[in-house]
């Protein structure tokens, strides 16, 4: 058995290499669905449909337990798939669970009401379609009161980033940041909310100042990741390990390479 690791692009292999750093010994399975990406500007229903038939094949593949990589298939597609779709004895993990426990200092299994936190003025850069789910805002206020959140839809930075163009995808994280000063001119925390989004942290970093706290994934999804594990040892075994796409492996393993600076071979999914 290894566990699944899904993203509809390259952005999800930041928080797999977090994940394989932390848990050495658990074998990995990733699934980018590049022949219908980006999600971003997909819709809610499509999104579902989309990652549902990823999941599936992970399932198929072994994986008992999923971690969806992606923020808007978690955004969009998550809550529905758990409430309805999810098989007995599968699990399907979001990303948006660890950086709410990082920001607001509590276990996610701390079921009390929530509290004022420290943070008071959070900026969320992410995906269209995430911005437009709240599904951030709404995960948040279960925890924490008193915290006013500024989205940012981030529309041509995950298509620069796949395509390589790094200095188009500065310039486009610079102008985004312009957008959300106007909106919050002093946030005190930013969370990247899209896994392609580390690898403009040093950039979202400078233009927001040394003062705001960026908060980004991969360290602590991994984090997560592996209390999870320690929590629900069933879940962990190993199996075989791979990179699955859902378009040209070539292309996509040749993207993968320039993406993480080590050799990645994808086949087809």
């Amino acid at each position: 058995m290894a566990i699944g690791v899904f993203d509809s692009g390259l952005g999800g292999l930041t928080v797999l290499e977090a994940a394989q750093k932390r848990l050495p010994d658990v074998d990995f399975i990733y699934l980018a669905d590049t022949a219908h990406a980006p999600y971003g500007v997909r819709t809610a229903d499509d999104i579902y449909n989309l990652t549902t038939a990823a999941v599936q094949r992970l399932f198929d593949a072994g994986c008992d337990l999923v971690i969806l990589a992606c923020n808007t298939a978690s955004a969009a597609a998550l809550r529905r798939m758990q409430e309805g779709w999810v098989p007995e004895g599968k699990r399907v993990l979001g990303v948006f669970v660890p950086l709410i426990e990082a920001m607001t200092e509590r276990q996610w299994g701390d079921n009390s009401p929530p509290r004022e936190v420290a943070v008071k003025h959070v900026a969320l850069f992410a995906t269209p379609a995430t911005v437009s789910s709240r599904a951030f805002q709404r995960e948040l206020a279960f925890r924490a009161i008193g915290v006013d959140v500024e989205a940012q839809a981030c529309g041509g930075v995950v298509d620069a980033i796949e395509d390589g163009d790094l200095i188009l995808a500065e310039a486009l994280v610079r102008s985004h940041v312009d957008a959300l000063k106007r909106k919050m001119p002093h946030p005190q925390a930013a969370i990247l909310g899209c896994t392609h989004y580390p690898l403009m942290q040093d950039v979202f970093q400078q233009a927001l100042g040394a003062d705001v706290q960026v908060y980004s994934q991969a360290a602590l999804v991994g984090e997560s990741l592996a209390d999870y594990l320690t929590r629900h040892p069933d879940k962990m075994g190993s199996g075989t390990a791979g990179y699955l796409t859902t378009g040209d492996p070539k292309r996509v393993s040749d993207r993968a390479v320039q993406f993480m600076r080590r050799q990645i071979t994808f086949v087809s999914a």
